[in-house]
């Protein structure tokens, strides 16, 4: 298969309860999305097809077939004009999903969450698939099945074997007409734990290797007309105005400034500790390709208010390829008792397409060796 091809691509239902069903149907019914990736969805085609009959015209409709084995690789068959039969892979040993109720919290669904993720882990290690795209999860209904695990990043991590340091969340805002121009990814050293646990975690090692997770992930996504063709990167301050000189904390100068130091030794294009507060007007301006933030919230806020709709969710260090939309179940607004549902699907079709890039280069590399 040469790196041109469509990639091959497992798209997990996530929680049920929530707006995932409203957010795939349209986007298959009312994009190109089937045009430059094969994708095969894995969840519960009962609930997916209540969620062709309750949020698309009938015109829009689509059929949905029951994939019975992985090995069946025959072409995609028409659904209507310009859509295709959407393929959906129901493993074995998953709850029964279809009686969940609307933005519910329910063991069932939390527990089948899970379930489709290791199965799309398992499948793409296996070599079914390229790539791993995924809807969200209820990170409460996750507990209530009796997952332990506090999010679809750290299952990523454990299913591959790695530790969840060794890995990092990475927001990232394709090319657009929107500012940034030019893309930007934000990781984050610390992701799901408490802002008291933040300080503990922060070390020069996890530093390091989020800066070095940054700068590879970062590598396959920069345009062809990048200014320079290496991953520019800037560290962010832990404290307020990046510690002011030890007056506001002394975590700049005593790790960050070293963890900087040391991966610039290693070639890698990277500055800081800079204040938050100014670093992402810099890296808007296109000073920057990719922020490394010190916990959820500092890089969160700051992607979503660019460009919540586009936003796309990239685990970094991992053997496989993933990515997500960068938005959740939103229970307040699924499954509406009436109307159209508000959902929109432009997350997931700019995670679809990073996944297909993400994918196409390391097919590339992967010849090339």
């Amino acid at each position: 298969m040469t790196s041109e091809a469509p990639s091959s691509l497992v798209l997990t239902l996530g929680d049920v309860a929530g707006i995932g069903p409203e957010v795939l149907v349209k986007a298959w019914a009312r994009s190109d999305l089937t045009t430059w990736a094969r994708v095969v969805v894995v969840g519960n085609a009962t609930v997916i097809r209540r969620a062709v009959e309750r949020f698309l015209s009938p015109s829009e409709r689509f059929a949905v077939e029951v994939v019975e084995d992985l090995r069946d690789d025959r072409p995609a068959r028409a659904s209507g004009p310009g859509r295709e039969v959407l393929r959906c892979w129901e493993p074995p040993g998953v709850p029964d999903t279809s009686k969940v109720a609307p933005a519910t919290i329910d063991p069932r669904a939390g527990k089948a969450a899970h379930d489709w993720l290791v199965a799309a882990i398992d499948a793409t290690g296996a070599g079914f698939f390229e790539g791993i795209v995924t809807l969200p999860l209820h990170k409460e209904a996750l507990r209530a099945g009796g997952i332990e695990a506090p999010g679809h990043t750290e299952i990523l991590a454990r299913r591959c074997g790695l530790a969840d340091d060794h890995t990092a969340m990475m927001l990232y805002l394709p090319p657009g007409n929107r500012p940034p121009k030019q893309g930007l990814g934000v990781i984050h050293v610390t992701l799901h734990c408490a802002l008291r646990e933040v300080f503990d975690q922060i070390t020069i090692p996890n530093v390091e290797r989020k800066i070095a997770l940054a700068a590879n992930g970062l590598k396959p996504l920069l345009g062809r007309d990048h200014p320079t063709g290496r991953v520019r990167l800037a560290v962010a301050g832990l404290n307020p105005h990046a510690g002011e000189n030890g007056l506001f904390g002394s975590e700049e100068s005593v790790i960050l400034a070293p963890a900087v130091a040391s991966a610039r030794s290693r070639g890698l294009d990277v500055v800081g500790p800079i204040a938050a507060d100014t670093l992402f007007a810099r890296a808007v301006d296109g000073e920057f390709d990719g922020v490394v933030a010190m916990y959820h919230d500092q890089g969160h806020v700051a992607l979503k208010t660019l460009g919540f709709d586009r936003a796309v969710n990239v685990t970094l260090g991992l053997p496989i390829v993933r990515t997500s939309v960068a938005h959740g179940t939103a229970f307040d607004r699924a499954w509406p008792a009436s109307g159209p549902g508000s959902a929109r699907f432009e997350s997931l079709l700019a995670a679809v397409r990073v996944a297909d890039l993400l994918a196409r280069s390391r097919r590339a590399a992967g010849a090339a060796t």
